[in-house]
């Protein structure tokens, strides 16, 4: 199949490119610098001839929008709102006037948008969005809204040849060098992988071979659409993660940390607290009723697999 990932030179992207190319796919990276041969120009926000790329492609998978990984600043909220929105937009418009569109248009969403919640998971259809939990920073609402508004520009597109799915993702854990795994590992074998804020707060999470597994799962189920959440079917309070993560590396204490010490630290890493407090506690209903199976549901089996493979090397997906 010939696949388009708009946005697909960061992580979860790379993840994608090389599963899918392994797999004998046609892989098109859509990039504002592309550097290789399979790597094609755009701007994310206009139209130009990239779009042929779309016009004949099977699948679309649109991962394209600011990254995360930095301070919550106004302005750096408003670049993630515009980038998602307006490469949402634009891919639809790619969509709407190809002569051949493609069959399936998997766009990226978040996990984000649900409540910051302890007592029950959130589910695609009894979850609760987020935007108004009390005390909680009043940006963090912002972040939803951003989710709000990346779905609601795919749900908008006239694509009526196009079956749409938006990924709610929650963050993917991957060996590659500079990952959300990765970062963590360190801080893990630096001692510094403790509780953070008391460590109640739920991490959700999907081992990269299941993200893979499930983006090939959602792309062949005609009968998918909608938000579909992409996480392992059991996420776990951040103490406990990050014990089974010390375990796994042989690192016997992790140093705890305040909301303040978390403030300092995420300053320093030029991140934000939101990615350490906020209770993503999200489960796969959809996935599951439709059959999918995890390769690695509970995370000692994944963070072991992980820990390996950041050992010998990431490929092989």
């Amino acid at each position: 199949m010939k696949v388009v990932i708009p946005g697909g030179t960061g992580q979860v992207g790379a993840i994608l490119d090389r599963a899918l190319t392994a797999a004998g796919h046609d892989v098109v990276i859509l990039t504002r610098r592309p550097a290789r041969r399979h790597e094609v120009h755009w701007d994310g926000a206009s139209l130009g001839p990239w779009a042929k790329e779309v016009d004949g492609a099977d699948i679309v998978i649109n991962l394209a929008g600011r990254s995360v990984n930095c301070r919550y600043t106004p302005a750096n909220l408003r670049a993630m709102m515009d980038s998602r929105v307006r490469s949402a937009r634009v891919v639809g418009e790619a969509i709407a006037t190809a002569e051949r569109p493609p069959r399936v248009w998997l766009q990226m969403s978040t996990a984000t948008i649900y409540a910051h919640r302890f007592d029950a998971a959130n589910d695609e259809a009894t979850g609760v969005l987020g935007g108004a939990e009390p005390g909680v920073p009043g940006y963090w609402a912002y972040s939803v809204e951003i989710a709000k508004a990346w779905e609601r520009e795919q749900d908008r597109a006239e694509t009526p040849h196009t079956r749409k799915v938006a990924m709610r993702t929650a963050m993917v854990m991957s060996p590659d060098r500079g990952g959300v795994f990765d970062v963590l590992l360190r801080l893990a074998r630096l001692g510094l992988g403790g509780p953070v804020a008391g460590g109640a707060q739920y991490v959700s999470w999907i081992h990269d071979h299941d993200f893979v597994r499930a983006v090939e799962f959602l792309a062949a189920r005609d009968d998918l659409a909608g938000p579909v959440n992409l996480a392992a079917p059991a996420p776990v309070p951040q103490r406990a993660f990050m014990r089974v993560l010390r375990a796994a590396c042989g690192v016997p204490v992790g140093l705890p940390a305040t909301k303040w010490m978390a403030e300092i630290g995420a300053f320093a890493l030029r991140s934000d607290t939101e990615l350490l407090l906020k209770s993503r506690r999200v489960v796969p209903a959809r996935l599951l009723e439709a059959g999918f199976t995890f390769g690695h549901p509970h995370w000692p089996g994944a963070a072991a697999d992980l820990l390996q493979r950041a050992r010998t090397g990431p490929t092989g997906n």
